[in-house]
């Protein structure tokens, strides 16, 4: 039996993505094994969001090499799609597949045989109409799926590679996310992320909406919980943030980008709102949802941020009520507009100015954590244990450890948070069970 080995860098989206490459390798006869081990082919989803992604996928092609020396390498995902030469080029891959090749790989690759020279099938973002439907599904016993329900980007954000990687925003059908849905719950998940690149924009082109779609998801018979993965803040509105406050099923919390505090490189970014308009919609959350845990993307080092505006930025946070954040250090990303732009903030800067937010952030998360001891929470369990304890997640995305002989895998449990730590909370549960 061939074998095949899988590799994901990058978001959630990539994760939802790599299922369905695996799927297409199942079908046709293919074991999976686990990346690094000897393998007849190996498959690597990249990501291309910052230099630094695209540093660790010529690692990762490298190892697998000298894992499975006569291994056919198959290269996809964004930086397969943005730089295909240059990833060709790389010693030991076979193939090169762009964004819209890699849901039809047997079409384009009819056997896995060494070639003389790498195959390289890339096509234009920009005529990309495809969606290729994805979804994680690895078995019962798994507790969350992500699944893919958007894909592309209209945005043009300076700093982003993303739409031409990607191309234009496109959504699946209602029915087929239904219907995914329902199969997913079938195999014994009980949560269900819901994953694209602006999932914020999910069914603009067809009049629908994702407020409607979280409609139909709630009333799925046995889904007992649906998570937002990311939004955009200026696509969040009054009406899904009443929803999810009232809902029994979509969970509280909501991962919201916000790049930086400072209206003036707001602007220069291309983002879609100013800082006050930011904070009145984190006041609203709050208000409507008070136990609602809030992320933040940050990025630090763009070009021209002075120490007055980075300083903003941490003031600005620091006074936010949020949960945790995702900093990322600017890295420029060629054919992007903010790669030509002029006053660069030196590299030592910008990491200086990383680790001070991700200081912050430490300190956000903690607070949080603080806030949830003494309260009673609902945890869905997953199969990780640490130090006899096993974890899992509240629906407002705390990590919660209880005694490992307390609480079982995929299982739904009421628990009292007794102490809070930097990265998780540790509690003990109260029923076998929750109704819901």
């Amino acid at each position: 039996m061939p074998t095949v080995a899988l590799h994901t860098l990058g978001c959630k989206l990539n994760y939802a993505e790599t299922s369905a490459i695996a799927r297409q390798f199942l079908d046709r006869g293919f074991q999976l094994v686990d990346f690094g081990m000897q393998a007849d082919v190996t498959v690597l989803n990249t990501c291309s969001v910052t230099d630094r992604a695209d540093r660790e996928c010529r690692q990762l092609i490298r190892r697998s090499r000298r894992a499975s020396r006569n291994s056919f390498v198959l290269v996809t995902g964004c930086y397969a799609q943005l730089e295909p030469e240059e990833v060709a080029s790389i010693e030991g891959v076979s193939a090169v597949l762009g964004s819209t090749e890699k849901f039809r790989i047997f079409d384009h690759l009819r056997d896995f045989a060494l070639p003389s020279s790498p195959k390289v099938f890339v096509s234009d973002v920009l005529t990309n109409h495809d969606f290729g439907p994805a979804f994680s599904s690895e078995g019962v016993g798994r507790t969350r799926a992500f699944l893919k329900i958007q894909d592309g980007c209209d945005f043009n954000c300076s700093f982003c590679t993303i739409p031409l990687a990607r191309g234009g925003s496109r959504s699946q059908d209602p029915e087929e996310c239904l219907a995914q849905a329902r199969m997913l719950v079938s195999q014994g998940y009980k949560e269900i992320v819901l994953t694209g690149v602006n999932v914020g924009d999910y069914g603009k082109a067809s009049n629908r909406s994702l407020l409607g779609l979280l409609r139909d998801l709630e009333k799925v018979p046995g889904l007992e919980r649906v998570r937002i993965s990311s939004i955009e803040p200026n696509l969040l509105s009054d009406d899904l943030i009443r929803f999810v406050a009232g809902s029994s099923a979509v969970c509280h919390h909501f991962h919201i980008p916000l790049q930086s505090g400072d209206d003036a490189v707001l602007r220069s970014m291309r983002r879609r709102y100013h800082s006050a308009q930011y904070q009145d919609l984190i006041g609203r959350i709050k208000q409507a949802i008070p136990d609602c845990g809030i992320g933040v993307d940050v990025i630090v080092g763009f070009p021209g941020e002075t120490d007055g505006q980075f300083e903003r930025t941490c003031n600005f946070i620091e006074n936010l009520p949020v949960s945790y954040l995702h900093v990322f250090t600017y890295s420029e990303r060629p054919n992007t507009p903010a790669s030509a732009f002029s006053n660069p903030v030196r590299p030592e800067v910008r990491y200086h100015r990383s680790r001070v937010l991700r200081m912050l952030g430490q300190r956000k998360k903690v607070e949080f954590h603080q806030a949830m001891v003494g309260q009673t929470e609902v945890v869905l369990f997953e199969s990780q244990t640490e130090s006899n304890l096993r974890f899992g997640f509240t629906r407002n995305y705390v990590r919660v450890g209880v005694p490992e002989t307390e609480a079982e895998e995929n299982t739904l449990r009421t628990v009292q948070i007794l102490e809070a730590g930097i990265d998780s909370c540790v509690g003990i549960p109260l029923c076998d069970r929750v109704a819901v």
